[in-house]
């Protein structure tokens, strides 16, 4: 069906306005992404100090004596999206969060960041404990990671016997452009790390000293590795978040000029169909208009010419 002119001026002006859109979002995207970027590359710098301190702490007071507590209680986190417009980021992580539930034997406890990520979880069968806003800003990722450590204290103390073991899941960058979902254990701290640092010489001239009861200090630590830890996986959740909307923002630019390039094109046409017509229809009304000037030509009477005779002097 031959579209007017008028009806494809419309949609074009309407495309147009949603490719601006569009482009505003991508903008959006790419700015918002920076700052929650920075703050995952510079938490990174404080979490070293962590372990750095935690270092010092092991080659002073020798190694920690092996947990021989069961683990009787998992808690995992789930970092999830609230801002929309940017696929199925929460429907992919909670299949994620599934696959891991169906792999562990203690009881399941999940925290969820995001009310929409509660959705996909619930979607999933799975029962959330508590659900946190989302930060709005990079100021609200130290927010985020102090109640999350002060509410595991919380979960640590009505834990009735045995140990807890904590997780997060959150998407993580992979390569230039790609990102997957992940399972970064928390805690109990990884053995591998008290193991290296328990056997790794302190190289300084100056041997580290502490003030703080030896169990104090080693409490303090460990929260300061939990919050880098949150802070960490807040950080990156909200960078791959802004790159999945990003992503997706380009498919729908791509698209939006696609059809752009296709309603350009049926105008073209339209307007060179309905240029052909009104030339053809002068065309024809011009030989129409030829034609009965010959006619009448035809069938009009000879003129005759008569002489006078020129009148004697």
């Amino acid at each position: 069906m031959t579209q007017s002119l008028e009806l494809l001026a419309r949609r074009t002006a309407s495309m147009q306005g949603i490719r601006s859109i569009v482009h505003t979002m991508k903008t959006l995207s790419v700015i918002n992404a920076a700052p929650y970027e920075h703050a995952a590359r510079d938490i990174g710098a404080y979490h070293d100090t962590v372990v750095m301190g935690l270092h010092a702490f092991l080659s002073q007071v020798g190694p920690l004596e092996p947990n021989q507590q069961a683990v009787t209680t998992t808690v995992l986190i789930a970092f999830g999206s609230d801002h929309g417009l940017c696929g199925n980021y929460n429907e992919v992580l909670a299949r994620f969060v599934v696959e891991q539930r169906d792999n562990t034997a203690a009881p399941f406890t999940v925290l969820c960041i995001g009310a929409q990520m509660a959705d996909a979880l619930k979607d999933q069968g799975i029962m959330i404990d508590t659900t946190f806003f989302p930060p709005a800003s990079v100021d609200g990722i130290g927010r985020l990671a102090n109640l999350l450590t002060q509410h595991l204290d919380e979960l640590r103390g009505k834990t009735a016997a045995g140990d807890m073991a904590v997780s997060l899941a959150y998407f993580m960058r992979e390569g230039d452009n790609g990102q997957k979902p992940t399972l970064t254990a928390l805690l109990p701290l990884d053995r591998a790390l008290l193991q290296d640092l328990q056997t790794r010489p302190w190289v300084s001239r100056s041997l580290p000293t502490f003030s703080m009861p030896p169990t104090s200090l080693f409490q303090a630590l460990v929260k300061g590795h939990l919050f880098a830890s949150l802070f960490r996986a807040a950080a990156e959740a909200l960078v791959t978040e802004n790159a999945a909307r990003l992503a997706l923002m380009q498919k729908a630019e791509q698209s939006v000029d696609d059809r752009l390039e296709s309603l350009i094109a049926q105008t073209r046409s339209v307007r060179q169909s309905e240029i052909t017509t009104e030339l053809l229809d002068v065309i024809i009304g011009f030989e129409a208009l030829k034609k009965n000037r010959e006619r009448a030509a035809v069938h009009r009477p000879p003129v005759t010419l008569r002489q006078t005779s020129k009148p004697e002097p």
